[in-house]
């Protein structure tokens, strides 16, 4: 299922939509976190966001292992094998990163939306979801950042 799409390896085809979600998650989440009056036109996109993301890194990191033991059954290079790997660890560590983003996110939206019916918070419960919300963008797009730079490396690392 993640090893190849039309024949092509499935993993290069959707690292594309993770690189572009993450960092809208990233930047709409925290935006809706640090101004209020922006939270009426900004609800619905990081609510699909939040719920899209994970998905497409949990796909993209599924590709990815489908895509590296590929590689080594082909018997490539024990360096760029190295590179690989370290690849996939931060993409890994990106998938959770991206994981918690998503639930911060969706608590935040429960906890302002007049939608949803939460108990009587303390008035600080708001600012300390955007403050974790906040750092986990920041994470997120360090490590979307350092996956793919690695990535990129260890396919072009080689070319010229």
């Amino acid at each position: 299922m993640f090893k190849e799409i039309n024949g092509l390896p499935g993993h290069v085809l959707v690292v594309h939509a993770v690189v572009v979600f993450v960092p809208l998650l990233a930047l709409l989440a925290s935006a809706y976190g640090l101004m209020p009056r922006w939270r009426p036109r900004l609800d619905w996109a990081v609510a699909i966001l939040a719920l899209v993301t994970p998905v497409l890194a949990w796909v993209a990191t599924e590709s990815g292992e489908a895509f590296e033991a590929a590689l080594r059954a082909k018997g490539y290079s024990p360096e760029l094998l190295a590179k690989i790997h370290e690849h996939s660890e931060y993409g890994e560590t990106l998938q959770w990163f991206t994981i918690g983003l998503a639930v911060a996110a969706l608590l935040l939206l429960a906890v302002t939306s007049n939608r949803v019916r939460t108990p009587n918070l303390p008035a600080w419960t708001t600012w300390a979801l955007t403050a974790i919300t906040v750092v986990l963008a920041v994470f997120a797009l360090v490590y979307v950042y350092l996956t793919g730079d690695s990535g990129a490396a260890s396919v072009w690392s080689n070319t010229f």
